[in-house]
């Protein structure tokens, strides 16, 4: 039997199966994953004297014809299979050239106060940008690794003519955020950038091994907190000459242990002692305390980098500045495109969980004009806040008469100044990151 002959009937014979798994037949990537499997030797689908389809019957009862005789050796392949099918293949290069300058973006933008929103082209990041860009009161620059689908997706989302542009951002390369910020100077000319928003994020809680940034950084914190990290530092000469300048970067109660998301729900954000940060952070090492990797733990470490950057900004230069520093937490968006890598049943159902049993939830909509809110409204310019809604997640939901639970940081209720737990407010560790961090992208104090 040949390889496609191979392709062929796993394809027909477990179709469904692959496509609760992750499988998309119009996507090339998930076509590699089923060619991954033919290139480990087997032998054909001949039978070996065993038919286990009555011993499986339940793991496969949503196929549409039940499999002959089946070898051991290809049960193997097909263990193999799903292994791939559940886990993202990752490019081995990011980032390979700088984009062409975009040139008299000063006329485009015209009165308007410049903002820069980097994952502005799917959920928080979107919403928030096309928010600003309706008011009228905004030019927003959207940054996103993929230029075509962001131009896209604003034309969708309806944000009007001359109301935005698009740059690339690839913030798993430190050379594009560089990169980008030439971009942006040559593009905006001498008009200085108001607002920057660092909502861009990744996470991987099912990968049982780490991938890597174009440096070498494990991909979660490179791009959720190193590549902020740097993209800030190269803004803040340009944000002190805006009137009013405001830098927020998006934070989660699960980098918080004093709330349920981050104190209840393992594993829990823990840096250490930042050793994986002292030997260079770059792979093999994985995760910021040198510890082995682990997904889930990965994206809270990260998200606590995110906050403690937050408060390190605004001790050390909003008063020279007078930049506003703030993170913030939108609430629990749990049908985003964030919790992509999960498994269908949790997709479904962790959204109505969090709706109707703790209350965190809140829908892409308003959690956009959340974000959006610490930018435009008065009330937010008080530096070195954490921005919350609705009680902040401390506890679990209060039933109330409108069927709605509140005090969960779900939807409804008015923004407050939240209190960050104590492991994100560990000044000596604070510092600590910060310095580390600084000499992993190359820059200096």
């Amino acid at each position: 039997m040949s390889k496609l002959h191979i392709v062929a009937y796993l394809y027909r014979t477990f179709g469904k199966l692959l496509m609760l798994n992750g499988f998309d037949p119009t996507n090339l990537l998930s076509w590699k994953s089923i060619i991954l499997i033919t290139r480990i030797r087997l032998k054909p689908f001949e039978s070996d004297g065993v038919n286990d389809y009555s011993e499986r019957k339940d793991e496969f009862a949503d196929t549409s014809k039940p499999f002959r005789h089946q070898s051991s050796r290809a049960n193997v392949v097909l263990n193999a299979g799903e292994k791939l099918l559940e886990q993202t293949e990752m490019p081995s290069k990011f980032y390979f050239k700088k984009e062409t300058p975009k040139a008299l973006g000063g006329l485009k933008i015209g009165l308007r106060k410049l903002v820069v929103v980097t994952g502005a082209s799917s959920g928080l990041g979107l919403t928030a940008a096309s928010t600003l860009a309706k008011s009228g009161r905004y030019f927003v620059i959207m940054a996103c690794r993929d230029i075509e689908k962001a131009e896209k997706v604003a034309k969708k989302s309806g944000m009007p003519d001359g109301s935005y542009s698009v740059l690339k951002l690839e913030l798993a390369s430190l050379q594009s955020v560089r990169d980008f910020v030439d971009n942006l100077k040559a593009f905006k000319s001498a008009r200085p950038l108001t607002h920057l928003i660092c909502n861009a994020a990744v996470y991987r809680p099912t990968e049982p091994e780490p991938a890597f940034t174009d440096d070498g950084f494990e991909l979660t914190m490179g791009i959720n907190h190193l590549g902020h990290f740097l993209l800030a530092n190269l803004l803040l000469d340009d944000m002190k000459n805006a009137k009013g300048a405001r830098c927020c970067i998006v934070g989660s109660i699960t980098g918080n242990t004093n709330t349920v998301g981050g104190g209840l729900v393992y594993p829990f954000a823990d840096l250490g002692d930042l050793s994986g940060f002292a030997q260079g952070g770059t792979n093999p090492i994985a995760m910021a305390d040198g510890k082995p990797f682990f997904g889930a733990k990965a994206y809270k470490d990260a998200k606590v980098c995110n906050m403690m950057t937050v408060s390190e900004l605004h001790r050390r230069y909003h008063d020279s500045t007078g930049i506003t520093f703030s993170s913030m937490y939108p609430g629990c968006i749990a049908d985003t495109a964030l919790f992509r890598e999960k498994r269908a049943w949790f997709r479904k159902g962790f959204p109505w969980f969090m709706k109707y049993v703790t209350g965190g939830y809140v829908s892409e909509k308003e959690a956009g004009e959340r974000l959006a809110q610490v930018i435009m409204d008065p009330i937010c310019d008080k530096s070195g806040v954490y921005w919350s809604w609705n009680g902040g997640a401390k506890t679990v939901g209060r039933w109330s008469p409108d069927g709605k639970p509140r005090g969960a940081g779900g939807s409804g209720g008015e923004i407050f100044e939240n209190e960050q737990s104590d492991a994100v407010r560990d000044l000596p560790t604070a510092k600590k990151m910060w310095e580390y961090s600084s000499k992993l992208v190359g820059i200096t104090s």
